[in-house]
């Protein structure tokens, strides 16, 4: 049943099912403070307005979920994936239906502007979708024996129960891009919602309880950041009943889960940070390049682990995109993610406000030269900025994601140079180029060591392909046919005596 509405909550976020702003967590079924009583103030990023105060839980909460979601395995392990199938496409129906009000309390908690909040639940979804029709399609197969009167089938089961630690910049669409995979496969999961922005798991919670979803398949959690975030990743790294954990967030984080979870050797499955890279040939068309550079760099207000941090374009076409891509960046409107025409709306916090604001002045004090941009605006707002780097000094850039509004124009000559460049960095996630030599855009792909690219386009995330990097960008892929395997272990029976 619904828990109600903390203080102020439906003062700043207006929705037509007021039901989906939770603030307890989801355990076994039932909504529930946490044990020590404490909870986290949720505040809307653009206005700094108090949304809800949820729940605010540690290890002994963690605890208990554990205990329900490996009771609920039993059963849940057991059931056809054809019922798998019908539930998630209940959730999926549900969060259709709900898509407007998911969409508000994205914006409020996150800040992204609302065009890209309406995406996000559009994705989030289709992990849904996709993932139910996946279930449908776990099978496992024969092997030919090099022993007579013996055969060998593989079988294909889950895991068992899936800690699942998702980020805030996507707070829905990393969510069921776990959860989908691992309740069609027939695991359970321990969700840790991000602490940031908690409040789109709880209402994805409450819908996965009207559709009947059974006790303790799907627990929801959140906790603040410090010493209860820590406890919580720990007891779920520590449990032998968690047998897999699946994080997305930072290098440093997902370094320590690998490292917390070695006792138990759990199935890992880690998206860790990323650098893209994102490259511009003299034989581009411009215009399409510099459009999809902008989406590239400037969706969620450039906080995407996909996000282009490095912009290299070659000497003959630099200062003429360099032009037009500020054009185009001058248009962006910054502000409420609510207002209309707002295409970049406030950061998430201070860290990320003030690291692009160190991360302009370390370029600009390196004699870079600002195009536009630079500034800090009141509360969490951040201008785009467009940089163009000094040439032959290494940049922040080159060292780590800005993971804000701020892009930077490295100029290039030769395509041996920029591969180079390129590589230059200890992760792998994405990377992108323009040009339309199809000899080289072969040589390129197979040239860049990351785990996705784009060519000819900025915007590569779907529910159908396989997501996820290389180096310590982590390893285990979400989405695509493949998703599904992260939660799924082969077990080889042999039949003698045929």
């Amino acid at each position: 049943m619904p828990n109600g509405v903390a203080n102020g909550g439906q003062g700043h976020l207006q929705l037509s099912n007021s039901a989906l702003l939770q603030t307890k967590s989801y355990i076994n079924g039932e909504w529930v403070n946490a044990q020590s009583g404490s909870v986290l103030p949720v505040y809307n990023k653009a206005t700094g307005d108090l949304l809800a105060e949820v729940v605010d839980q540690s290890r002994a909460d963690t605890e208990v979920a554990i205990d329900a979601a490996s009771e609920a395995f039993k059963s849940w392990s057991q059931t056809t994936p054809h019922y798998r199938h019908d539930m998630l496409l209940a959730l999926h129906a549900k969060l259709r239906d709900n898509a407007d009000d998911l969409a508000r309390i994205i914006v409020a908690e996150n800040g992204k502007c609302l065009t890209d909040a309406k995406g996000e639940v559009n994705y989030a979804n289709s992990f849904i979708q996709w993932f139910a029709e996946q279930t449908l399609r776990i099978q496992g197969y024969t092997t030919p024996s090099p022993v007579p009167g013996v055969r060998t089938v593989v079988m294909r089961q889950p895991v068992g129960v899936a800690g699942l630690i998702a980020p805030w910049n996507f707070p829905l669409a990393m969510i069921t891009r776990k959860v989908a995979p691992a309740l069609g496969a027939g695991c359970t999961a321990v969700v840790k919602a991000p602490h940031e922005a908690p409040l789109s798991a709880l209402a994805m919670a409450h819908l996965a309880e009207e559709i009947g979803l059974p006790r303790g398949v799907l627990n929801v959690l959140v906790s603040s950041k410090g010493k209860n975030e820590n406890d919580m990743g720990l007891a779920l790294c520590e449990s032998e009943k968690v047998d897999k954990i699946s994080f997305t967030g930072s290098t440093r984080v997902g370094k320590i889960l690998v490292s917390q979870s070695a006792g138990t050797l759990k199935k890992l499955s880690m998206e860790l940070g990323g650098n893209a890279p994102f490259i511009v040939f003299d034989d581009a068309d411009l215009d399409q390049a510099v459009a999809n550079a902008v989406a590239c760099k400037f969706r969620c207000a450039g906080q995407t682990c996909i996000s282009a941090n490095r912009l290299y374009v070659h000497a003959k076409v630099y200062d003429e995109f360099a032009e037009k891509f500020a054009a185009k960046v001058r248009e962006l409107r910054v502000g409420n993610g609510m207002d209309q025409g707002v295409n970049i709306g406030p950061l998430v916090n201070e860290a990320g406000h003030d690291k692009a604001e160190h991360h302009v002045k370390q370029m600009l004090e390196a004699g870079s030269k600002l195009l536009i941009g630079g500034h800090k605006g009141e509360g969490l707002f951040f201008e785009p900025t467009v940089v163009l780097a000094k040439e032959g000094v290494r940049m922040p850039t080159d060292e780590e994601e800005t993971f804000g509004p701020v892009a930077v124009l490295y100029k290039f000559n030769t395509e041996e140079e920029v591969l180079r460049m390129a590589n230059d960095v200890r992760v792998g996630l994405a990377g992108y180029f323009f040009s339309q030599d199809v000899q080289r855009c072969f040589r390129v792909a197979e040239a860049l060591h990351v785990g996705m690219i784009g060519v000819n386009t900025g915007i590569i995330s779907s529910s159908t392909m396989p997501f996820g990097g290389v180096l310590e960008s982590g390893f285990g892929r979400e989405g695509g046919p493949t998703g599904m395997d992260e939660y799924l272990f082969e077990k080889a029976v042999s039949f003698g005596g045929m």
